[in-house]
């Protein structure tokens, strides 16, 4: 007589609802693993920072520059501006504070 094939049992709910928790996890984790190597907000203002030269301004953005927010890119051109036109100034209208303060008024302010 012919042995009956085996039968398969149907997989258990157990088995299903393993399977869904194993493929969230793994999820889960692919997704922290992309965030955490992105770029911070903060990278991106450095970056900007960087990209900024003479001939940027507010419509003229580098590309580093596009996804700084409007306020924080005003700041950058700001900054830059100021920072150059001191450079540009002769070295002795640069001096800021070329005396010694000992607390006293004798002769340093003036």
């Amino acid at each position: 007589m012919p042995t009956a094939p085996p039968t398969v049992k149907p997989a258990s709910r157990r088995t299903g609802w393993i399977i869904v928790a194993g493929i969230a996890a793994v999820l889960l984790i692919v997704t922290a693993v992309v965030w955490m190597n992105g770029d911070s907000y903060q990278d991106t203002v450095a970056a900007c920072k960087k990209a900024l030269n003479s001939t940027s301004t507010k419509t003229n953005r580098p590309d580093a520059c596009e996804d700084v927010k409007a306020d924080d890119y005003d700041a950058l051109l700001i900054s830059y501006s100021l920072q150059h036109a001191f450079d540009d100034m002769p070295q002795s209208d640069q001096d800021l504070l070329d005396y010694y303060d000992d607390g006293s008024i004798n002769g340093s302010l003036g």
